[in-house]
């Protein structure tokens, strides 16, 4: 029997309107998200949503114009959904036509129904394919003027998550760069300018996790300076990216060979972070098994 505490929604609507967006938010909601599922599929997944509540607590399922006929699609989802119990929460997202080919034009997408034609006259098959689906919607979201920002809001409020995400998840990630930057890095710190540990004999073998390395590193003022300018960055900056609706955030701390100063001063980050309690923080050393 399907648990009264389950909550499904079903997002549609055009393509390039925001539904990957509103996919990431409801992941980071955390929703199980199934995008592209053929229609036939549907049922199969409706038993699976309906037999195990605990682990499907919350379930978003994107459908559009991939999945062949939307009409026939969303008609299986919500038979097969409300046949089992459940009462799904359809919400559609659109966009006037020339913001829709501004973002195809950026992105150099292809529609998904461009066959030949014009993004114009794709845009205009779609529209009339989901017509029907459109009608069904619980609500309907113009994402022509929405921030990213103002669509998590609308969205919020479309599933009545009234509450924000208290916490954001925080990775420092040391490396060296003579291994490469880390490609999950949303910012890189280059720390290159502090004084090198490795041309000491006897600093040599330490990492940036024993004490004597981080006393040399930490006892130069160029490196209490530099820490003293990123605690007050990330004690203002952090903040406002939850506020703006991020969930995570990754800073790479790089020096030479992700050994020795880069090591320790993503230490000190992460230890002044908790220290303020911005948000849940984690360390990974990326390189320091090259040594």
């Amino acid at each position: 029997m399907p648990d009264a505490g389950q909550h499904v929604a079903i997002i549609s609507g055009l393509s390039g309107a925001g539904k990957t967006a509103a996919s990431k938010l409801f992941e980071d909601l955390g929703y199980t998200v199934v995008d592209n599922l053929p229609a036939e599929l549907v049922p199969e997944l409706a038993e699976l949503v309906a037999s195990d509540p605990a682990r499907f607590e919350r379930v978003a399922i994107v459908l559009d114009v991939r999945a062949g006929d939307p009409r026939v699609a969303l008609g299986s989802v919500l038979g097969a959904l409300e046949g089992r119990g459940i009462s799904p929460r359809v919400i559609f997202l659109e966009a006037r036509d020339d913001v829709l080919i501004r973002r195809y034009s950026e992105t150099r997408h292809r529609h998904p129904l461009q066959r030949g034609s014009g993004i114009a006259a794709s845009i205009a098959d779609e529209r009339r394919l989901l017509e029907e689906v459109r009608e069904t919607a619980d609500v309907i979201i113009d994402t022509s003027d929405l921030s990213g920002r103002s669509l998590r809001d609308r969205v919020l409020a479309a599933i009545g998550a009234t509450e924000e995400p208290s916490r954001i998840a925080l990775q420092l990630i040391s490396f060296g760069y003579k291994y490469g930057i880390p490609l999950e890095a949303d910012i890189v710190l280059d720390v290159r300018f502090i004084e090198n540990p490795f041309y000491d004999p006897v600093l040599r073998p330490l990492s940036g996790l024993t004490e004597p390395v981080r006393t040399f590193v930490l006892g130069q003022p160029s490196a209490q300076r530099f820490l003293d300018i990123a605690g007050e960055l990330f004690a203002f900056a952090i903040p406002a990216y939850l506020a703006e609706g991020r969930s995570r955030l990754t800073v790479a701390v790089g020096c030479t060979g992700g050994y020795h100063r880069s090591i320790t001063i993503a230490e000190q980050l992460a230890a002044d972070w908790r220290r303020r309690d911005l948000g849940h923080v984690d360390v990974w050393h990326r390189d320091l098994e090259q040594a």
